[in-house]
C-alpha cells in the first residue's frame, strides 16, 4: 500500500516537474546579427547580460552553447560572459540561397538547470560576383522572325542574396536587340533579348553581343557571357511537350544511374526543323550534378545519390529543342521518397568523467539525439544499459540528462561503463551506441586501520643509533591522497618519557627507530601510541599501541663494593698469627648492574704472596685461611682476586687486598703501604719525627688502657657467632644498580659495618659505618665489558 502511495505521489510531481522544466525553455528566443566573414574571435553579444545574469553565474553554473548545425560556430567566455564567434562564418556555404540566414543555438545552464534560444542573423556581404554557368551563349534565330519577338537567355548565377544578389542585364550597344530582366517562376532573374528589327540573313548571318550581369552591391560586381546569334532559315512550329509539369517520385535509396522518367515533345515541322532535341534549362549547379537527360530519347537519369535529408524534392526545367531552333519549355517535379537510411545520431554535449562518491542525483551527462530521417524513420527511443546505478531524464526536445540514481561507493565499485542506445521506429530498425566510462572519485569516509591494535618490539641494550627495530603498517581503503598514510608518535602518557629522543618513527613507510642506545639498566621497557592519518580533507586518524622491550645485554663489569679501591690508600686487613684454619679474613662485596645471569658473580683468586695460605668461595667472596700461619709466613700479603659474572661474553673486575700478619692487636708497627711521597711535605717530615717521639712516650702508657679495653670486647665477642672479617653492607643490596643519570654513576650511599672476630684470641679494630662516597664509573667506550674502574 505504501509503494502505490510513493508512486501516485511521483506521478503527481513528474508532471509538475516538466511544466515548470517546458516554462523554461519555451522562451522567445534573442536575435543577433554579425556580418558574414567576420573574423574568428569577434563579439556577437553580451550573453550574461541578456539573460540577466553575471559573468560569475555563467562559469559557475557551467553555461554551454550548442548550435544546431554540425559545426559549433560559438564560443561562451566563461570571465566575461560574451559570446564569439569561433570562426568566420560564410552565408552561402552555410544558408546557401536562403534568405535570411540565422543560426539557431542553445544555450545549457545547470544547477537549476535552465535552457535558452537564441538567433544569430547572418547579414551577406558583397563578395560574390555573378557568373554564367557558360562563357559562351549560342542562339538561333530565324530570319523571319518579327520585331518585338523576345528571347530567354541562361541566367548567371550569384551567391548573395537580397541587394547583394543579381539586379540587372546589359547587353553590348547594337540595332537589333535589347535585353530586359524578367523572373522565372523561382524568382531568379533572367535575361530576355527583345528583337527591335527584322533581321535579314543574306546581310548579317551572325551577332557576336556581350550580355553582363550586375548585382546591386556597393560596388556592384559583374559577369559577362558572349552571346552568338545564328540567324536560321524560317521554321514555324515550335516544340511542345506532351505532358507539362511532370511528376514523379523517386526512393532516395535508388542507385546512381537510375531512370527516373522521360519525357516526350513532340513538332509539327517535319525533316530537320521536326527533329526534335532535350535538355535541361537554366539548371542549378545541384541539378546538373544530380540529374541527365538523354539529348535523343528524353530519358531523365540519376547522376549521384539522393538524400532526402537534404533536398526533398527537385524542379527541373526542360527544353526541346528542333532543328530549326524553335524550342519549348516544360517542366518536371521530382519527389524523394524518405527510407530508413540514417541511423540515430548521438552526441555527447557535456560529460562529467568523474563523479564523488555519496553525491546524490549527480548530472553526469548531457546527451543529444537526432535522426535525419523522417516520419516514423525519424522517430527515436533513447535507452542505458541496465544494472547501473543511473537513470536517463528527457530534458529538452532531443536532450536528456544522465544522472545518479543514487550515492556511488567506490571502494565497492570504482568504475562505471554505460552504454547509451539510441533506435528509431524505422523499417528496418537502426541502432547507434555509445559507450562512456564513469570514474567514481574518492572522497576521504574511511580511516586508516592498523593490521594489529598493539605491536610489541624486542630491542638489546647497547643498540647502535637509529638502529631499525620493527616496521607497522595502517592500509586505507580510499584512493588516492586519501590513502596516503602518514605514521606519527603520539604524546605518551607518561610525560616524563622523553619519547622523541628515544624513537623516531619513518612517516612514510611506518619503520621505527631507536634514535639512541637503549640501557637495560635505567629503562626496561616503554609503551607509547602510533597515529596513522590519511590526508584527506578532513583529515581522519587512527592509533595503535607499541611496547619496546629492552632485552639486557652483558655491558657491565662486575662493581666492588668492599673493598674500596678508589681510597688514597689502601685497605688493610689484619690477620692473627694465632688464626686457625677456614678463619674469616674479609670478604669481597660486589654487584653487576645486569641482570639475569648477566649479574651471577663468582670470585677467584688469581695471584698471591703465598699461594697456599689463602683460598676465596667462588659464589659469595669471602677470603679464608686455608692453614695455620707460621713464623716463616711474611708479615704482608698482597691478594689479586678476579670477579666475574655469568653472561656471553664474560666480564670481570680485579681487586686487590693487603693482609697484614699481627701477633695480637698490641704490635706498635704497622707497616703502611707504600704511597707515593709528596714533595711538598719534605719540609714537614723533620717536625713529624720530633711529634712521632714525643707521642710514643704517652703512647705506652695509653697502651695499657686499649689492652683492657680489647680484652672487655673478646669476653663479649666469645658469647657471639663467629662472623669473620667481613664487611657486610647494611640493609639489603638491590641485585643491580640502576642508572638514573644517563652517565653510569652510581648514586646511591652504602654503609658497612666492619665486625671483627675476637676469633684465636686477637683483637681486631672496629670501624663504625663509614660511608661509602659516590663512584663515578668512567665509560670506556661501546664494549661489552669493563673490567677497570676509575674513582673520584
Amino acid at each position: 500500500m505504501e509503494n502505490l502511495e510513493r508512486n501516485h505521489r511521483n506521478r503527481q510531481v513528474i508532471p509538475f516537474l516538466f511544466m515548470l522544466l517546458w516554462d523554461q525553455v519555451l522562451m522567445v528566443p534573442t536575435r543577433y546579427s554579425v556580418l558574414e566573414e567576420t573574423e574568428s574571435g569577434s563579439f556577437v553579444a553580451h550573453l550574461a547580460k541578456d539573460l540577466g545574469l553575471s559573468a560569475g553565474e555563467l562559469a559557475a553554473r557551467s553555461a554551454r552553447v550548442v548550435s544546431d548545425h554540425d559545426k559549433q560556430q560559438f564560443v561562451l567566455e566563461p570571465e566575461t560572459g560574451d559570446l564569439l564567434l569561433r570562426e568566420k562564418l560564410d552565408r552561402e556555404e552555410l544558408c546557401g540561397s536562403v534568405d535570411p540566414c540565422v543560426l539557431h543555438f542553445q544555450v545549457f545552464l545547470e544547477k537549476p538547470m535552465q535552457f535558452f534560444q537564441g538567433e544569430l542573423l547572418i547579414q551577406d556581404i558583397n563578395d560574390n560576383s555573378p557568373e554564367f554557368p557558360d562563357k559562351e551563349l549560342l542562339l538561333k534565330i530565324l530570319e523571319n522572325s518579327q520585331p518585338g519577338t523576345r528571347f530567354s537567355l541562361k541566367l548567371a548565377q550569384d551567391l548573395d542574396v537580397g541587394s547583394n544578389g543579381l539586379q540587372q542585364y546589359t547587353i553590348s550597344p547594337n540595332s537589333h536587340f535589347h535585353v530586359l530582366t524578367r523572373n522565372n517562376s523561382e524568382g531568379k532573374k533572367y535575361p530576355e533579348l527583345v528583337q527591335d528589327r527584322a533581321l535579314d540573313r543574306e546581310e548579317q548571318a551572325e551577332l557576336s553581343l556581350i550580355l553582363t550581369a550586375l548585382d546591386g552591391g556597393s560596388p556592384p560586381r559583374s559577369g559577362t557571357a558572349l552571346v552568338r546569334i545564328l540567324i536560321m532559315d524560317i521554321n514555324d512550329n515550335a516544340p511542345e511537350f506532351v505532358n507539362s509539369p511532370y511528376e514523379v517520385q523517386v526512393l532516395e535509396s535508388s542507385p546512381p544511374d537510375s531512370p527516373v522518367l522521360t519525357v516526350l515533345a513532340w513538332d509539327a515541322d517535319v525533316g530537320n526543323f521536326g527533329r526534335v532535341s532535350y535538355g535541361l534549362f537554366q539548371a542549378s549547379d545541384e541539378i546538373q550534378k544530380t540529374f541527365s537527360i538523354n539529348e535523343f530519347t528524353g530519358e531523365i537519369r540519376l547522376k549521384t545519390k539522393l538524400d532526402f535529408e537534404k533536398t526533398k524534392s527537385y524542379h527541373v526545367e526542360i527544353e526541346a529543342t528542333d532543328g530549326g531552333g524553335l524550342s519549348g519549355k516544360g517542366s518536371v517535379v521530382i519527389e524523394v521518397v524518405d527510407v530508413n537510411d540514417n541511423a540515430p545520431e548521438l552526441t555527447i554535449s557535456s560529460l562529467t568523467s568523474s563523479v564523488p562518491e555519496n553525491a546524490p542525483e549527480t548530472v553526469v551527462a548531457i546527451i543529444r539525439i537526432r535522426d535525419r530521417d523522417s516520419g516514423e524513420n525519424g522517430k527515436m527511443i533513447c535507452s542505458i544499459s541496465d544494472h547501473v546505478p543511473f537513470i536517463l531524464k528527457p530534458s529538452y526536445k532531443n536532450f536528456y540528462t544522465l544522472v545518479t540514481e543514487s550515492p556511488l561507493d567506490r571502494e565497492s565499485r570504482a568504475e562505471y561503463n554505460i552504454t547509451i542506445t539510441v533506435s528509431d521506429l524505422g523499417t528496418p530498425r537502426l541502432t547507434t551506441q555509445h559507450t562512456i566510462t564513469v570514474q567514481v572519485s574518492d572522497i576521504n569516509d574511511n580511516a586508516p586501520a592498523f593490521t594489529q591494535t598493539s605491536y610489541t618490539m624486542f630491542v638489546h641494550e647497547n643498540n647502535s643509533p637509529a638502529l631499525h627495530i620493527g616496521t607497522i603498517s595502517a592500509t586505507d581503503s580510499d584512493s588516492g591522497s586519501n590513502a596516503h598514510i602518514t605514521y606519527s608518535l603520539l604524546p605518551p602518557h607518561d610525560q616524563q618519557l622523553a619519547l622523541h629522543s628515544l624513537i623516531s618513527i619513518n612517516a612514510d613507510n611506518g619503520q621505527l627507530f631507536a634514535l639512541s642506545a637503549l640501557d637495560y639498566e635505567a629503562l626496561q621497557g616503554f609503551e607509547f601510541y602510533v597515529g596513522a592519518t590519511d590526508r584527506g580533507s578532513p583529515e581522519l586518524s587512527s592509533r595503535a599501541l607499541v611496547r619496546v622491550v629492552v632485552l639486557d645485554d652483558n655491558d657491565n663489569a662486575p662493581f666492588v663494593l668492599y673493598p674500596l679501591q678508589n681510597a688514597s690508600a689502601p685497605c688493610t686487613e689484619l690477620l692473627p698469627r694465632a688464626a686457625e684454619p677456614g678463619y674469616l679474613v674479609t670478604k669481597v662485596v660486589a654487584v653487576d648492574r645486569d641482570s639475569g645471569q648477566n649479574a651471577w658473580l663468582s670470585f677467584q683468586l688469581l695471584k698471591a704472596t703465598e699461594p697456599g695460605l689463602f683460598s676465596v668461595w667462588a659464589h659469595n667472596g669471602e677470603v679464608r685461611t686455608t692453614r695455620l700461619l707460621s713464623e716463616r709466613d711474611a708479615p704482608k700479603h698482597r691478594l689479586l682476586l678476579l670477579v666475574k659474572d655469568n653472561g656471553e661474553p664474560q666480564c670481570s673486575a680485579s681487586v686487590t687486598l693487603h693482609v697484614l700478619l699481627v701477633d695480637g692487636f698490641s704490635q706498635p708497627y704497622l707497616p703502611l703501604p707504600e704511597v707515593a711521597r709528596d714533595p711538598a711535605q719534605d719540609d714537614t717530615d723533620v717536625l713529624t719525627l720530633y711529634l712521632v717521639i714525643a707521642l710514643a712516650s704517652v703512647s705506652s702508657l695509653f697502651l695499657l688502657s686499649v689492652l683492657m679495653f680489647v680484652g672487655v670486647r673478646l669476653c663479649r665477642r666469645a658469647r657471639e657467632p663467629s662472623l669473620g672479617g667481613c664487611s657486610v653492607p647494611e640493609g639489603h643490596f638491590p641485585g643491580h644498580l640502576v642508572d638514573v643519570s644517563h652517565a653510569g654513576t652510581l648514586s646511591q650511599s652504602y654503609q658497612y659495618d666492619v665486625c671483627l672476630t675476637g676469633e684465636s684470641g686477637t683483637g681486631e679494630f672496629k670501624f663504625l659505618k663509614p660511608i661509602v662516597p659516590n663512584l663515578m664509573v668512567q665509560d670506556t667506550g661501546n664494549l661489552p665489558c669493563r673490567d677497570s674502574f676509575v674513582f673520584s
